[in-house]
């Protein structure tokens, strides 16, 4: 009875949502379409793209993507973008995976050259930290190298395209709220996130130094990218630190992994991140 419960909700939490041509509210979208807005868009970047675990289990969910999503827990990019342009409505792709890193990114900017989005939101880096130890992180180096050239392969593929970089939320933040619960401490023993996570509870110089670079490493990373996107030109648009300098709550992350955003934390993602105007460029 208990798995077929959870079968239930599972299916639930994954189902489809509003009709497609609908606004984010659910009623029918008024108005003429805005011609400032995309007709198609694409996706790239790892886990939290993917919506892994925002479907109550630990895999990825698409449908509750903060970029992508079509579903009726998440107010994504794309259904804020179809409430004023219908035309988009089908033509959304997300070409994230779970487990993808910066190396993975050049890949994924291929794919999409090869959809000709007009828009391309790309959210990357987490796993790049998360390694399973302190000296296994990607080099700053390397990671910039990486990172630029997906820009370089989108800005030859798709001239015309906007590309939205968004910031890798706090992570560090996550260990600062669930590092206290028993229930948390347990699951990231399995293996979640080792260089920030492992030891959670302890206090001791090591391991707080450990967590510290981590942190370091990760405003890196964002300083990265934002300098690769002021590189690539006016058609590229960083967050400006929107999505790292959110104030998450405990609430908004899934209680599987207490890593991955809930529903709630995709919708606050996508609320944070969202141009509201493409005229840029």
């Amino acid at each position: 009875m208990l798995l077929a419960a959870l079968v239930a909700l599972v299916a639930l939490a994954c189902k489809g949502g509003t009709d497609a041509g609908a606004n984010p509210d659910g009623n029918p979208p008024t108005g003429k379409p805005r011609t400032d807005l995309p007709s198609s868009m694409a996706a790239l970047g790892d886990s939290i793209t993917a919506g892994f675990g925002s479907c109550l289990a630990l895999t990825s969910c698409p449908r509750n993507s903060w970029a992508t999503g079509d579903g009726t827990l998440v107010n994504s990019h794309y259904k804020r973008i179809r409430a004023g342009n219908p035309a988009i409505k089908g033509k959304a792709h997300n070409l994230s995976t779970a487990g993808a890193m910066v190396t993975d990114l050049p890949g994924q900017a291929a794919a999409a050259v090869g959809f000709q989005p007009e828009y391309v939101a790309i959210l990357i880096g987490a796993n790049d930290a998360c390694r399973p130890g302190i000296d296994q992180m990607t080099s700053k180096t390397e990671f910039a190298a990486q990172f630029g050239a997906a820009l370089t392969t989108l800005h030859k593929g798709l001239p015309k395209a906007r590309v939205l970089v968004v910031s890798i939320p706090d992570v560090y933040h996550v260990w600062e709220l669930a590092h206290t619960r028993k229930s948390a401490q347990e699951v990231w023993a399995l293996g979640v996130c080792q260089a920030l996570l492992a030891n959670p509870a302890s206090t001791s110089a090591a391991d707080s130094a450990r967590r510290q670079k981590f942190r370091e490493r990760v405003d890196q990373y964002d300083a990265a990218m934002a300098a690769a996107c002021k590189d690539y030109g006016p058609r590229c648009r960083w967050d400006g630190g929107a999505a790292h300098g959110v104030a998450f709550t405990i609430d908004k992350l899934n209680t599987l992994d207490f890593f991955h955003p809930n529903s709630e934390g995709q919708t606050a993602l996508a609320s944070v991140t969202y141009p509201g105007s493409f005229t840029w460029g």
